[in-house]
């Protein structure tokens, strides 16, 4: 049974080790601390926490570090976060305060975030429930290369290019996506994908016209499939590179983590928010995903279609108590934001 003691003794390993990367030592603890016990009593407390499974001495005659279970009680045991300062309050609502739309919301998110962090910063690209095209546009870039620009609600947008294999009357494209627009102009995303097909079966097969809107109703198409995914933006992959050596097995499992985001999003469904309004799965906790060396926080925030998550993942040693408060700040910052522009 840990006491009280014991407990703090095993939040100042967390906290030191976070800080130094160095395993913590009995005298350490007692020099810097100031327990006011002997070091020979915090040896004690420290043997207690290592058949608890709370540490581990990496080396012989070393200092004792967290395992994954003890990272996992010092998480359970904050009685509360460390606030952020004022200084970082008005960074986030400066710098997210200033986004165009939400493609810019989602991208200033996940950089300031994995700036106040440390870490690779994650946000959960939100689904607009109804989501209706706004407006689209097809914009002539030479002889034959085309954009197509989808706006759905939210200010989203999306752009895409085509190579239209040959030259094209620039009013006749101009037509088409005066037509493409009336067409798909407020519908919600499944609505306009229909519209589109039944769009291009109205146009005579064999004319050029056909052939050139097909092309058009195909980019949209692939479009508005887009907006449909459940998918991920991030920022700060490079945080990882800093911290490598705090992946002793391998970080390859994570960086795959990260470009296939199938993974993660499977993380953010299955976590559970705890009484911080932020929820936290460490190492071991993560073996299922092959992320056995990592640690994933993530907080809530809400849209008109409902809720997603924003959170960061990096190393099992990190500053869980600063990265909680910045991951629930930015959360209930950006369901703010996000509600004024509804």
């Amino acid at each position: 049974m840990v006491s009280e003691r014991g407990l703090e003794v095993l939040r100042v390993i967390v906290e030191d080790y976070v800080a130094t990367r160095e395993p913590v030592g009995s005298k350490s603890i007692v020099e810097r601390h100031g327990f006011g016990v002997s070091a020979a009593t915090i040896r004690n407390d420290m043997a207690i926490l290592e058949d608890e499974g709370l540490i581990a001495a990496p080396h012989t005659s070393s200092g004792r570090i967290p395992t994954d279970k003890g990272y996992r009680a010092f998480v359970d045991q904050l009685a509360a976060l460390r606030p952020l300062s004022s200084a970082q309050r008005q960074a986030i609502e400066s710098f997210m305060g200033q986004a165009l739309d939400l493609d810019d919301v989602l991208s200033r998110t996940v950089r300031l975030l994995s700036q106040l962090t440390n870490q690779v910063a994650v946000i959960q690209v939100p689904v607009m429930s109804p989501t209706r095209v706004r407006h689209v546009e097809v914009l002539a870039l030479g002889p034959a290369r085309a954009m197509t620009v989808l706006i759905a609600d939210g200010g989203r947008v999306d752009q895409r290019l085509i190579d239209l294999g040959a030259p094209v009357d620039e009013q006749l494209l101009a037509g088409l996506g005066a037509r493409l627009n009336a067409t798909v102009q407020g519908r919600t995303l499944d609505e306009a994908a229909n519209a589109l097909g039944a769009f291009c079966s109205a146009i005579a097969p064999s004319s050029a016209e056909r052939a050139l809107a097909e092309q058009l109703a195909a980019a949209l198409t692939d479009q508005i499939r887009g907006e449909r995914q459940d998918r991920l933006v991030l920022a700060g992959t490079a945080n990882l590179a800093r911290t490598e050596p705090d992946f002793p097995g391998s970080i390859t499992p994570v960086l795959e983590a990260i470009e296939e985001q199938v993974v993660l999003l499977r993380l953010f469904r299955e976590m559970e928010l705890d009484a911080h309004g932020v929820a936290v799965r460490i190492g071991r906790e993560n073996a299922s995903a092959g992320l056995a060396e990592t640690s994933v926080l993530a907080g809530e925030y809400t849209t008109s279609g409902g809720a997603s998550r924003v959170g960061v993942l990096g190393p099992t040693r990190m500053d869980y108590s600063t990265n909680i408060a910045a991951v629930r700040a930015v959360a209930r910052y950006l369901s703010k934001l996000l509600g004024e522009r509804a």
